[in-house]
């Protein structure tokens, strides 16, 4: 349910953003408004971005092989990446030159001047609309967290990519707005360059924030506070005394790889072992479903045992 949404999101993100790239650059074409071509490659690079993010969505769906035995989910974490690049340098430090070529060289836009505020209205609804359905498909998920928990904690990259994408849009559409109108009033070309700055600089801090959050992913992230929880809740039972330490790891944001020394009974035989690992792994996947990968290791807890770190020697519960 959640990667449809995702992908709902993204493709209509997509078809948005081309369609408004395409009314942007016509009116630059028009005008020669340099917010109206900042705004024109910004949808480009969007559009590209939301291409990557069901490309990324497509190959991490490939079966595991030898070499890369344990899938490749986290392949939507790369591409999520290569979006930060693209909007970085493509939207943000090419808006960012463009500003400063229109403010060493301001003109006034002298022609068809009810061009870009017509197209700027319209993208601003079009914008209004896809970052509306990626809202909407967010909160299937976001639960109780904040918009800014979901965006730094989500596992799933393309929702907190598309929602970070569409508000810099409308942002950046407003500042575009402000730049022109201010062009038309006054009749000083800077005043579109200085619309141009200010979406470049947005479009940089949109692309830093995504990267920021996609290295976490790619470096690797256990599981949120409540997968834990419900892990740990979920260990103990028939033949499993404690959990003496665990690791997760996701694989994925559907994948999630679970390690965990287990405490048993030192009259415990082999076959009860065997019961009470089986028992417990039943038990982890009922109460997390993305658990895909489970290794548990039986052991017999000893207090006394200090020379191992905390982590490995303190049990958990």
């Amino acid at each position: 349910m959640a990667a449809e949404g995702s992908t709902k999101a993204v493709v209509t993100a997509m078809f948005a953003n081309l369609g408004i790239a395409v009314t942007k650059f016509v009116a630059f074409l028009l005008t020669a408004s340099s917010s109206m071509l900042a705004e024109s490659v910004h949808s480009v690079a969007d559009t590209s971005n939301q291409a990557l993010l069901l490309l990324g969505g497509k190959r991490a769906k490939r079966k595991a092989t030898p070499e890369h035995p344990f899938g490749y989910g986290r392949e939507r974490y790369v591409y999520a990446f290569i979006v930060s690049i693209v909007l970085f340098s493509l939207g943000g430090l090419f808006a960012l030159y463009e500003a400063w070529h229109k403010w060493s060289d301001p003109h006034p836009i002298d022609s068809w001047h009810w061009v870009p505020i017509v197209v700027l209205l319209v993208a601003m609804v079009l914008e209004g609309f896809a970052l509306r359905t990626a809202v909407i498909e967010s909160n299937r998920v976001r639960g109780t967290r904040s918009w800014m928990q979901f965006v730094r904690r989500s596992k799933a990259p393309e929702l907190p990519v598309i929602l970070l994408e569409d508000l810099g849009a409308l942002l950046g559409l407003m500042f575009a707005l402000f730049g022109v109108s201010m062009t038309l009033l006054t009749g000083e070309g800077r005043w579109d360059a200085a619309g141009t700055a200010m979406i470049g600089v947005l479009l940089v801090v949109i692309a830093i924030i995504l990267a920021i959050e996609m290295k976490s992913l790619l470096i690797g992230e256990g599981a949120g506070r409540e997968h834990q929880r419900a892990i740990e809740r979920a260990l103990p039972g028939e033949g499993v005394e404690l959990v003496i330490h665990m690791r997760t790891l996701h694989l994925g944001p559907e994948q999630l790889l679970v390690a965990a020394k287990i405490a048993v009974t030192e009259s415990a035989t082999g076959e009860d072992i065997a019961a009470a690992i089986n028992a417990a792994e039943r038990r982890i996947r009922d109460a997390v479903p993305i658990a895909t990968l489970i290794y548990l290791e039986p052991d017999l807890y000893r207090p006394s045992q200090d020379s191992r770190s905390r982590t490995e020697t303190d049990p958990i519960g």
